[in-house]
């Protein structure tokens, strides 16, 4: 924006505190004499978090980490040294960690302080939580970064659309994490596709196969509690993290929904454990299929696996009327149609992490519009559609799964409270069997 179009600091504040006012709510606001700074809770303090408000920090303007909430006081104090290292390397004195030990929240209840205190709220936790805590922060007329996926269960997508509808309200800006979108190299893909570089597409294909995560890190002897092994170890349990189609893969589906500016209509698929089957994996599985259908009868085929020691791909590929388009993870792009050839080397592109935080905190600084709630509730639910396909075994229904009844959640958030899946007197937890479990 050019200088006579943009607000400055203190003008968009009382902007933003009369409409707030008029909403019902105060949107967030500094004390005069800090006026240019906007302060920062984490929600999450794992190596996302963590590089979540790395990259808030490293956004332009002062940014002030003030607050951050953990369940675990190790992972906190561990991320806190990591950013006050970070901070240090950004020399004109614009990105600032005080965060003093009373706003050092550890436990399920913190994010509603953590939350009081800043202006823009980043929420890095496992994505079984993330609807709770959007909830809370747009009650108290806080920005939000959210990483993805937004929830992990249909009733946690309307959890998140009814808040996101409140927040557009209310004018709070909030990004997402679907990092696809903001990769220049993607952009221009999508453009020159949306113009009619291949044609009308008629098949789409989604890949993201890898080794794995993260072995589990504490064992159950380890641990007081079911919850608190389950929480470390938040990856290989549903409620929690969505299995690895939904905590992962969802970067893949949402590229190609952005392609095709809509969403499945329908899906069915199949999964399974064959090489991830001891107790420590929890309840997930380790490989992954599904046959999407779009409006138009469009299919994407769509496939995600974590077993070492096979080959690893992730990318995304088109077939059009005309031509074809494939991208690749950390590598490049390619457009065929006919004699003509695009192709896109991401080497020099900006980092599409950074960028999400700095068109957010532009956004929250010179009053303009940033909302990616819809398209990214969506996406998440486009990939438990898919789950839900493929733990059922039968052919799920956009409708269906978003009106699913089935809530993953804990009936109570405590560290003595029974997570929502218990394992048998051996250790090993309950695993989807299509046919048999109930998916939706």
């Amino acid at each position: 924006m050019n200088s006579h179009d943009s607000l400055s600091r203190r003008n968009f504040l009382t902007t933003a505190g009369a409409a707030g006012a008029l909403s019902g709510v105060a949107l967030p606001a500094v004390h005069a004499d800090d006026e240019d700074t906007v302060k920062v809770a984490l929600i999450g303090c794992g190596g996302r978090g963590t590089g979540a408000a790395s990259q808030a920090l490293s956004t332009k303007g002062r940014v002030k980490l003030v607050a951050m909430c953990d369940a675990f006081k190790d992972r906190l104090e561990s991320s806190l040294n990591s950013l006050k290292t970070i901070a240090a390397k950004k020399t004109d004195g614009t990105a600032i960690v005080d965060v003093p030990e009373e706003n050092k929240l550890v436990g399920f209840d913190g994010y509603k302080q953590a939350i009081a205190l800043a202006d823009v709220v980043l929420l890095c936790t496992p994505p079984g939580f993330r609807p709770l805590h959007f909830e809370e922060a747009v009650r108290q007329g806080k920005h939000v970064f959210f990483e993805k996926p937004m929830a992990v269960d249909g009733p946690g997508v309307r959890r998140v659309l009814a808040a996101g509808a409140e927040a557009k309200k209310r004018g709070l800006r909030v990004g997402s994490g679907f990092c696809l979108r903001y990769c220049h190299g993607q952009r221009e893909l999508v453009k020159r596709i949306h113009d009619g570089a291949i044609g009308d597409i008629v098949g789409m294909r989604a890949v993201y196969d890898t080794a794995g995560v993260w072995d589990p890190r504490k064992t159950r002897a380890e641990c007081q509690s079911d919850m608190e092994y389950q929480m470390r170890n938040w990856y290989y349990f549903v409620w929690l993290s969505g299995d690895q189609i939904v905590e992962q893969h969802c970067h893949s589906l949402d590229f190609i929904n952005w392609v095709k500016q809509s969403f499945p209509v329908r899906a069915q698929g199949m999964g399974g454990r064959q090489v991830r089957t001891g107790k420590e994996y929890g309840e997930i599985y380790d490989h992954n299929f599904v046959e999407f259908e779009y409006a138009d009868g469009t299919r994407l085929f769509s496939q995600c696996r974590h077993q070492p020691g096979t080959w690893s791909l992730t990318a995304q590929s088109l077939q059009g009327t005309k031509g074809t388009a494939d991208t690749r993870l950390f590598d490049g792009m390619v457009i065929r149609a006919g004699k003509e050839v695009w192709r896109h080397r991401n080497n020099n592109d900006a980092d599409p992490y950074q960028l999400e935080h700095d068109t957010l905190f532009d956004a929250v600084r010179n009053n303009k519009s940033q909302h990616e709630v819809e398209f990214a509730a969506y996406s998440s639910l486009t990939s438990i559609l898919g789950r839900m396909a493929i733990y059922s075994g039968k052919m799920v229904e956009w409708e269906e799964a978003l009106n699913s009844k089935l809530d993953l959640s804990p009936k109570s958030y405590a560290w003595d409270a029974p997570p929502p899946t218990l394992p048998d007197k051996d250790g090993y937890y309950p695993i989807p069997k299509p046919g048999v479990t109930v998916a939706f």
